[in-house]
């Protein structure tokens, strides 16, 4: 069983930055790829980015490449999303995922746990 909380995120114009984290608990963190999707009101969820196990692999939306950056730290039980250039169309709950195994899966039915979300909001 793995627990997922994120927290990072928070109002900010157009333009700015915000870095999310992603707290896991139990001690096989570093087995776990694990992935970044968002949800906008009355939208579906969407994935944005999955990092492997390892961190020798990643994969984006191309909605957001060359402006986020998914990493992680497996020594902190942590996994991050550094997002820049953050546009109105950015706003949306943003949740974490851990998924057991190898690659670094687009859909989120490939995932097996899920954080509770936090709330992104991009003003124009």
């Amino acid at each position: 069983q793995v627990q997922l909380v994120e927290s990072g995120g928070g109002l900010v114009q157009a333009g700015g930055s915000l870095r999310l984290s992603c707290a896991a608990s139990g001690r096989t963190f570093s087995s776990y790829a694990m992935g970044w999707f968002r949800q906008a009101p009355g939208k579906e969820r969407e994935f944005v980015a999955a990092i492997s196990w390892s961190s020798g692999s990643s994969s984006y939306a191309d909605s957001v490449k060359g402006r986020f950056t998914i990493s992680r730290d497996n020594a902190k039980n942590t996994v991050y999303l550094q997002m820049n250039s953050l546009k109105p169309e950015d706003t949306a709950v943003y949740y974490c995922a851990a998924r057991r195994g190898a690659g670094t899966p687009l859909v989120g039915i490939a995932y097996d746990y899920w954080g509770q979300g936090t709330q992104v909001t991009v003003s124009s």
